[in-house]
């Protein structure tokens, strides 16, 4: 009888550990919702980015992805998000698709522009650049560099007999 209560109490304090970590997680992710006004951004391609990830200007959190789709017409990638409302945004504003180091995720970048009238809620960034794909810049890289050479490993570049 003694082991199935030590067992009991072994289990629930595991539980209540486990349940106390991943509250701690939760509120320390920064992954509560923005209360705001929301945009959306064309892009060419949004490779990594998802629904709930960040919205940045000069690398401080303003806003989430709230959503994506293809546009039909265009089939250019819409990004709706969502900007803190004590954030406003010159009409010329762009947008772009950002990293966060070399495999870290994905983020929106956000570079204020100078104009003097600013997006309205519902506006759209009209100035974008899409993901870099690492992979196709990698084989770029890699393939580029293979040729060269022609084979020739030393001596006498001659076919002609002397």
């Amino acid at each position: 009888m003694s082991n199935r209560l030590i067992e009991s109490l072994a289990g629930a304090a595991v539980i209540a550990v486990a349940v106390g970590f991943a509250s701690y997680s939760y509120s320390r992710a920064g992954i509560e919702s923005v209360d705001g006004y929301e945009l959306s951004a064309s892009f060419n391609r949004i490779d990594g980015l998802t629904v709930g990830n960040d919205v940045r200007i000069s690398g401080v959190k303003v806003g989430s992805v709230t959503a994506q789709e293809l546009n039909p017409k265009t089939y250019m990638a819409v990004v709706k998000m969502t900007v803190r409302s004590d954030v406003e945004l010159p009409a010329d504003s762009s947008a772009k698709i950002a990293s966060d180091g070399l495999l870290g995720g994905k983020f929106v970048s956000l570079e204020p522009g100078g104009d003097i009238d600013m997006l309205a809620p519902g506006g759209e960034i009209e100035y974008t650049q899409g993901s870099v794909n690492l992979e196709e810049l990698i084989g770029q890289v890699i393939y580029s560099s293979g040729g060269g050479s022609g084979g020739n490993s030393g001596g006498s570049s001659s076919d002609s007999p002397e």
